[in-house]
């Protein structure tokens, strides 16, 4: 599927620009702009995001490692282990993967992006060790990238920030909106998935997962990696475990007083007049969630006799080598988008739909972005701006693209990332399903605030 569009997409760029170039176009794109386009996103592409994310992978790679070896990692796992064997059947209830993608999700849906990416590298691994047709995406792997590209939202940060930067009155009335639109992408996003899998299209020959091997890999796997108890350990780990219970109370106590006593701290993560205890209490755990994995896993894995610092800088390896391996991927398809929105793709896109659009009662102002939003998240970001300037931080247009900013994921950038970390060239049928959520995202993202905002 990705040749395909990859393909149609620097095509149609070439005659896009020609044909602008010639005059009968619209004014805006060129061959030229295409080039630059493509240019700066190769750049984009290794500058901005490959490298930094190089010392983030690094970083969260290295908790990771502490997380299952401490064995944090499967008890997640079987915490949540009755909604996750059936959103994947196929992945073992006892297997690292399913603890990765369980914190991946977390992590999505309290809006912590650097920590969602390299947890979801890491997921992406687990899940093609169990890949029995190297290349081609499993069942597991579809669906995992379904549930990315819709995942439920408790906070859009960065939209509320632009909203809160213009004026809104009220920046976090799109919590609700995003929340209520998230979560029917989410179930029509698996839905889909679920449905696709089945088509004669889409079936892998030979798919058929052996499910007691792999339970017994995972079992041995984890006797293997299983913290060994050592006399010598047991002063530190009474030490550790108080050091544990300290934290906990330092925790609960900073929490306890962001709920109740916020005008007696120094700062807290919330507006103290506009927000109520709810909104309060999520973005108070969204903002302590990175200090707390990052603190809380070395803890917990010392306590269970783990050579903590020898572990994370293994785990820290890895980063390096997933990131060399993104690279190829994110230039390619950022390239290709790139050239199709310098010679004028999405500005001809947009004039071809708008009667459409106006025909089922889609605000047309928001159709750029619902064209740009699956190939380009610094785009959609310009683009969600410039309608606040355009037309005020409280308009139900704004509202409206807030939401849809929000309730969307940039897909093809989602699926470069997961699927070239493992060297996946056969997509089969995550690219409709991710589309099939960015679609019923847009779509759910405008009614709910047309019955909200009214």
């Amino acid at each position: 599927m990705l040749n395909y569009i990859w393909l149609c997409l620097m095509l149609c760029a070439l005659i896009i620009g020609v044909v602008n170039d010639l005059g009968y176009g619209s004014n805006t794109g060129g061959l030229k702009e295409a080039v630059d386009g493509a240019f700066k996103m190769a750049e984009v592409a290794v500058m901005n995001i490959s490298l930094p994310l190089v010392g983030i992978m690094a970083l969260w790679l290295g908790i990771m490692r502490l997380a299952e070896k401490s064995g944090m990692v499967q008890l997640l796992a079987r915490f949540l282990k009755p909604v996750m064997i059936r959103l994947f059947p196929d992945v073992p209830a006892d297997h690292p993967a399913m603890g990765s993608m369980i914190m991946n999700i977390a992590a999505n849906m309290l809006g912590l992006s650097n920590a969602a990416t390299p947890l979801g590298l890491r997921a992406m691994k687990d899940l093609d060790s169990l890949n029995r047709n190297p290349g081609t995406a499993s069942n597991a792997m579809c669906t995992f990238l379904a549930i990315n590209t819709s995942s439920i939202q408790l906070i859009p940060v960065t939209a509320i920030g632009i909203l809160a930067a213009k004026g809104s009155t009220n920046p976090s009335s799109i919590i609700g909106t995003a929340f209520m639109a998230t979560s029917i992408a989410a179930v029509c996003a698996v839905t889909a998935v679920k449905l696709l899998e089945k088509l004669p299209f889409y079936k892998i020959k030979n798919s058929g997962v052996d499910g007691a091997g792999m339970e017994a890999e995972s079992t041995t796997q984890q006797a293997t990696d299983s913290p060994v108890a050592s006399p010598v350990l047991a002063p530190l780990k009474l030490g550790g475990m108080s050091l544990l219970f300290v934290y906990f109370v330092m925790v609960m106590t900073l929490l306890v007083a962001w709920m109740f006593f916020p005008t007696q701290c120094k700062s807290v993560p919330f507006d103290v007049v506009k927000d109520n205890i709810a909104v309060r209490l999520i973005k108070s755990i969204s903002l302590l969630s990175i200090p707390g994995l990052l603190t809380f896993f070395p803890l917990y894995a010392f306590v269970r006799g783990i050579k903590v610092y020898e572990e994370f800088v293994e785990g820290a390896k890895e980063g390096f080598q997933v990131v060399i391996r993104i690279i190829p991927n994110l230039v390619a398809i950022l390239v290709a988008i790139g050239f199709f929105r310098g010679a004028g793709g999405i500005d001809l896109l947009t004039k071809m739909l708008s009667p459409a659009m106006n025909f089922i009662h889609f605000p047309a102002e928001l159709l750029p972005m619902a064209l740009i939003r699956p190939l380009s998240g610094s785009g959609t970001l310009g683009v969600f701006t410039d309608i606040v300037n355009k037309y005020g931080a409280d308009d139900i247009l704004s509202k409206m693209a807030a939401t849809i900013y929000g309730s969307t994921e940039t897909t093809f950038y989602v699926l470069a990332i997961y699927f070239g970390s493992v060297g996946i060239k056969r997509t089969r049928h995550a690219v409709p399903a991710g589309l099939v959520a960015d679609l019923v995202g847009i779509i759910a993202s405008v009614m709910v605030c047309r019955m909200v905002f009214r």
